[in-house]
């Protein structure tokens, strides 16, 4: 016996399903600037609209087929750009799931690894790289903020004449305060079918 889960998007509100609507608030950064190796530490405010109740969900049994209609967590991801000309190098910091959410306005603290200094080209460290935010509902991103972080050293000496070979442990980082917010629009009803196969 298998467990084969799809997907199906509606748009009809008699199946009693609600929608979730996440308007971004804020992201404050907390710990800006930093060294360079610093994890981030930042927090995520955002306004939900309309939402399920905390732990409600519906069910349709039909023989061997199972609709299981709920609202799935929130995931927001963080990510660090330093070549973007070459996604390959991208580094995904950090990820976390939020929810239940409730109706009203929402924020939760998110701390992300710093990014892996071997996997960053020498030519790329220094100068300004990008931070990428992400929030997600149901593998489907609704919203993108993007930032412009600035890496250099943390005295004049090495600023003038840097070393051949980076010293992270000298890096600082300053991430813009004026960051480009992109929205999606995309499909807040899910049905999630289980088919039990045998």
């Amino acid at each position: 016996m298998s467990i084969v889960t799809i997907r199906v998007w509606v748009h009809d509100l008699s199946l009693s399903l609600r929608y979730l609507c996440t308007p971004l608030q804020n992201v404050e950064f907390l710990n800006n600037p930093a060294r360079f190796l610093d994890p981030y530490h930042f927090r995520v405010t955002f306004e939900c609209i309309t939402a399920l109740k905390e732990g409600a969900s519906h069910h349709i049994y039909h023989n061997a087929l199972q609709v299981d209609m709920s609202l799935l967590d929130l995931e927001w991801r963080l990510i660090y750009v330093a070549s973007p000309g070459n996604a390959e190098l991208d580094q995904e910091l950090d990820d976390c799931l939020v929810g239940p959410v409730p109706v009203g306005v929402n924020a939760f603290e998110f701390e992300g690894s710093p990014p892996s200094p071997q996997s960053i080209p020498p030519e790329d460290v220094l100068g300004v790289a990008a931070l990428i935010l992400t929030g997600s509902y149901c593998d489907q991103e609704f919203v993108r903020v993007g930032y412009y972080q600035n890496t250099e050293y943390d005295n004049e000496e090495m600023k003038l004449s840097p070393p051949e070979m980076i010293h992270f442990d000298k890096l600082v980082r300053d991430i813009s305060t004026k960051p480009r917010v992109t929205r999606f629009q995309i499909k807040w009803y899910v049905i999630v079918i289980m088919l039990v196969v045998r």
